[in-house]
């Protein structure tokens, strides 16, 4: 007799695949500052290395969006909204604070947008948040508060710190913006789509604010130094752009769609982790006892928060509420 595939079985497919899909997108993400400082380093105003990031990108993704122009007519909020928040506000604000702070430091206090995520859940949307993924935000917001030294009078550059919030602020647009539209079935929004279109609107407001008819040029022709290392400037832009943007893009956005804003939010706190080890190991930028201390903590918080949180399509009490199951479904290429 045949055996049919259980629809809890299907999600639970899904879920692994966004949780995989988050990981990748968590660890490239976490190597963009790293990349970025050193450009910043050589000469580079951070606003011309996120436009060098975003017009890059937009130019790689360019035939996407021509293969989904009909999102022009159809959603133009949604495009609008990603590309002002989700890709030019979370970028700038970013690279702007990592010119002040450690890149480690900027990226924990970003990903206090987990915990801004669950608000929105909690007092826009209306819906029931579990006592479990509330603790774990309580969790990632102390131990954000060890990683900054809120005792010692904030150790760090205050508007480095401001900067990081914003972009912390802007993250939530991102994972919430990437799940519009995720139950409407075969009338979602294409994720390709929505993120092509959204690098091109954050390139072309980058555009106006960065200026870059009056960025030094050469210093991409040259090389930029990684912790006393040379390395071609060329190089760090194309990681900057093909991997920690295009690739990170895609794999987070599709991982929202299969999860849901808090869950890839809390699993996407990686990033920081990935972020802090290689701004150690690769730029010499250590962190004192209680900061490593208060990272892990972030850790656990966002495991707890996570794992209490199921994913679509669950039957279970859910930290968003209750809604109607939602088949997962494949996403065009």
């Amino acid at each position: 007799m045949p055996v049919r595939t259980s629809g809890s079985g299907e999600v639970g497919r899904g879920r692994g695949v966004g949780l995989g899909l988050a990981l990748v997108s968590a660890v490239v993400f976490g190597g963009s500052g790293v990349a970025a400082k050193p450009l910043i380093e050589a000469g580079l105003d951070p606003l011309h290395v996120v436009w060098l990031r975003v017009t890059g990108a937009a130019l790689v993704m360019l035939p996407l969006a021509v293969r989904h122009r009909a999102l022009v007519r159809s959603r133009p909020a949604l495009l609008v909204g990603f590309g002002l928040l989700a890709v030019a506000g979370v970028q700038a604000f970013y690279f702007a604070s990592i010119s002040r702070i450690p890149v480690g430091v900027a990226l924990l206090v970003e990903y206090l947008a987990p915990a801004l995520v669950l608000g929105w859940v909690r007092f826009v949307q209306r819906r029931p948040v579990t006592r479990a993924a509330a603790l774990g935000v309580v969790l990632a917001v102390g131990g954000l508060a060890c990683v900054v030294e809120v005792w010692s009078g904030l150790s760090f550059d205050a508007m480095g710190l401001l900067l990081a919030l914003a972009a912390a602020c802007c993250q939530v647009g991102y994972f919430v913006l990437s799940d519009q539209g995720s139950d409407a079935g075969d009338e979602a929004p294409d994720p390709l789509g929505v993120i092509a279109y959204g690098l091109l609107v954050g390139a072309l407001v980058l555009t106006a604010v960065a200026r870059p008819w009056g960025m030094d040029w050469s210093v991409l022709a040259g090389t930029a130094d990684m912790d006393g290392t040379p390395v071609a400037a060329w190089l760090l832009l194309g990681w900057i752009v093909l991997v920690a943007t295009v690739v990170a893009y895609v794999t987070g956005v599709l991982s929202v769609r299969r999860l849901s804003p808090q869950v890839a939010g809390v699993v996407a706190c990686l990033e920081a982790v990935v972020a802090t080890v290689l701004a150690w190991v690769l730029l010499g930028e250590h962190l004192s006892a209680p900061q490593i201390v208060g990272g892990a903590v972030v850790l656990v918080g966002a495991f707890i928060a996570q794992s209490s949180a199921p994913a679509k399509g669950s039957a279970e009490p859910v930290a968003r509420g209750p809604e109607k199951d939602v088949a997962v479904r494949r996403t065009a290429a």
